[in-house]
């Protein structure tokens, strides 16, 4: 369940989840779809569940997967960014407790255009068990 509360936001979210964890577990993945207007950079993310928020990417280095925080993600204007499983996400650390399927998580994204104006919009994730990366999408929940 993705929720904008911003209407007018220079880039819809849609698709939103957070991979629930086990016990024990201090972090997880949030996973979306971004897509600007206008070309536009995402800056930063916030969660009151998580005491550290990272845009995080995977990538190859030689022959190992390696995960790492990024300073911003590039938001070519009308192009679809997906931020999933195994590519670009946003990485959720130091978890003040356990994400159960079906819970909602809240995130804060930040957004900053090539004007350097930026844009903060709220979104409503649904945590999904780990098979979530192919779960359904609820198509209903993505309308802003």
């Amino acid at each position: 369940m993705a929720v904008a509360l911003q209407a007018s936001a220079q880039v819809d979210v849609s698709q939103a989840w957070v991979r629930a964890t086990v016990a024990q577990q201090k972090a997880t993945g949030a996973f979306l779809q971004l897509k600007a207007k206008t070309d536009s950079r995402l800056i930063e993310a916030r969660s009151p569940a998580a005491g550290v928020v990272e845009v995080h990417e995977m990538a190859m280095d030689g022959s190992v997967m390696k995960m790492r925080a990024i300073p911003a993600l590039d938001l070519p204007a009308g192009k679809t960014v997906e931020l999933k499983p195994g590519g670009y996400h946003i990485m959720l650390m130091d978890l003040k407790k356990p994400i159960s399927a079906g819970e909602t998580v809240a995130l804060t994204l930040v957004f900053e255009g090539a004007d350097k104006k930026r844009e903060t919009v709220d979104v409503k994730a649904e945590a999904r068990q780990l098979g979530g990366a192919t779960a359904p999408a609820d198509k209903d929940a993505h309308k802003h």
